[in-house]
């Protein structure tokens, strides 16, 4: 009680030895620091020169040391390289742990350096994550120009198709062939003739083709919990939003 302890250890053997809630931590560490891995991986092809979909702030960036004109997101990439700092933790004290005897042992001592170094990794990839995306700018135009891409329309044509009465299996290769007689022509989908659309598409009409491919239809027309028409992505964020409330920190 005067330790603050909710209740007396149930089994003498099981409060000298066990490492569990070490190894439950190392775990949601883990996972939590993969998910901060794939946001850095994220935003450093984002701000790349050929994605350019949003720039680190400075304080999160560094110039290159031979390119004058380049600024690497520095703070994205050690996110990228932290996650396997923190599993290694996890993987390491799997493996002081796996072949001991009952009860304590001198090997336990090492669990500290494992539960110490992944805590204050991840508390450092936590700041710099916070940090990083409140001073990041977005380039709403050039994200709606790549969204925009005809190319990422072609499964909604196909499923245009199966709602015309085509197998999926043939309305697949169909658009396959729209897609690569476009490429052929130096034209997009949008672009291709009436008479080039007769004859790739037979089961497609022009303004069909053009409703499917117009900007925005393709997003907008994922109306299922989650997808990614406006409204599932508000409510997205809004539910995102409320589950943070109340939480500390």
């Amino acid at each position: 009680r005067e330790l603050d302890f909710s209740r007396p250890a149930t089994n003498s053997v099981d409060a000298v030895s066990n490492r569990d809630f070490a190894l439950d931590y190392l775990s949601a560490a883990a996972t939590c620091a993969t998910h901060l891995s794939q946001l850095g991986a994220e935003l450093v092809l984002w701000s790349s020169e050929e994605f350019g979909f949003c720039e680190v702030a400075d304080a999160f960036a560094s110039g290159s040391s031979i390119m004058p004109q380049k600024k690497n997101p520095d703070a994205a990439e050690l996110l990228r390289a932290k996650a396997p700092r923190v599993a290694g933790h996890l993987l390491a004290l799997h493996g002081v742990l796996h072949g001991l005897p009952l009860t304590y042992n001198k090997d336990l001592q090492e669990d500290k350096e494992h539960l110490f170094d992944a805590a204050d990794t991840l508390e450092l990839c936590l700041r710099a994550a916070d940090g990083m995306l409140s001073g990041a700018r977005f380039d709403r135009e050039r994200m709606a120009a790549a969204a925009a891409d005809e190319l990422l329309a072609a499964t909604d044509v196909a499923d245009l198709l199966v709602r015309r009465g085509v197998p999926f299996r043939e309305s697949h290769g169909v658009v396959a062939g729209l897609v690569r007689g476009a490429l052929e022509r130096g034209v997009t989908p949008s672009e291709l003739s009436e008479d080039d659309l007769r004859a790739l598409a037979p089961a497609l009409a022009p303004g069909d083709l053009a409703a499917v491919l117009r900007e925005g239809a393709t997003l907008e027309a994922k109306i299922s919990q989650g997808g990614t028409a406006l409204a599932r992505v508000r409510e997205q964020l809004a539910q995102a939003r409320a589950e943070l409330v109340g939480r500390p920190g």
